[in-house]
């Protein structure tokens, strides 16, 4: 039997008041009674297996959540959860390939629902050498802790401070959308980590439309914004949790010097 703290009713309570809904936005919304939902949530009732995938749509939860929130109701989950390592994942893994490979000469990496590291393209490299800390490197590699680590790229980073808002912000907002434990503990983790920047402030032309990542690498300085990706319509766990953040140049300077930089690789 379910404890209070892992019932169907305390997760319903719990999500509503994440996705700020009072009970009757939530009634509404599933198109059920005030009544009902206060049944539900109070353990007075039991909810189908229908409407337990109604409430949880409603609610916009993740797959995983759905999933738990089905088991806790006594149900089978729904959707599945593979490794990416089982053959059954092999098309999502050479549909992830294929786009980083085709987002070539600029850098572009596929991460899990934590940021850790499944695939990159070979315009990763420049970025992964003369790392001080090398367990930053031992799989799984955490892209966020590798970026704000103090010896990871952070000293590289010349927007440090302005960089690790933005990731910080992001994780938040991952931490609340998401449900996810294991997100909130590094976003705590890399709260800890220091935030001194490494100049004064950069100026850049993309103030007021996003977040730049100014690093240093290959013996330059380089300028970058990024894009996330995730795919539309997933109906698998794992596949519903993976993101794309794909870089792309923010001058000229950092175009050309990823030209080369493929070039050299090509010729090697």
């Amino acid at each position: 039997m379910d404890t209070p703290h892992t019932s169907v009713g305390h997760l319903l309570r719990e999500w509503r008041a994440r996705r700020r809904m009072s009970q009757l936005d939530l009634a509404l919304e599933a198109e059920i009674s005030q009544r009902h939902l206060s049944f539900l949530e109070s353990g007075r009732a039991a909810p189908s297996r229908d409407m337990v995938i109604r409430l949880a749509e409603r609610l916009d939860l993740p797959l995983r959540q759905r999933n738990r929130m089905l088991l806790a109701a006594g149900y089978a989950p729904t959707y599945p959860e593979r490794l990416v390592e089982d053959e059954a994942f092999a098309p999502a893994m050479a549909a992830i390939g294929r786009v980083l490979a085709a987002h070539e000469p600029n850098p572009a990496l596929a991460v899990d629902g934590c940021w850790n590291l499944i695939r990159a393209n070979a315009a990763i490299a420049p970025f992964l050498q003369d790392i001080e800390e090398a367990s930053l490197l031992e799989p799984p590699i955490n892209v966020l802790k590798l970026s704000l680590h103090p010896g990871g790229l952070a000293p590289r980073i010349e927007n440090l401070a302005e960089w690790r808002a933005h990731v910080l912000e992001r994780l938040k907002r991952l931490a609340a959308a998401s449900g996810n434990p294991e997100v909130a503990d590094l976003e705590a983790e890399l709260r800890a980590y220091p935030g001194r920047s490494n100049g004064g402030p950069v100026r850049h032309d993309y103030s007021n439309i996003a977040v730049p990542l100014r690093i240093k690498a290959a013996g330059v300085s380089l300028s970058f914004i990024s894009t996330v990706t995730v795919f539309g319509t997933p109906l698998d766990v794992t596949v519903s949790e993976i993101a794309i953040e794909s870089f792309f140049p923010a001058d000229a300077q950092t175009a050309e010097t990823l030209r080369a930089l493929a070039a050299a690789r090509a010729s090697a």
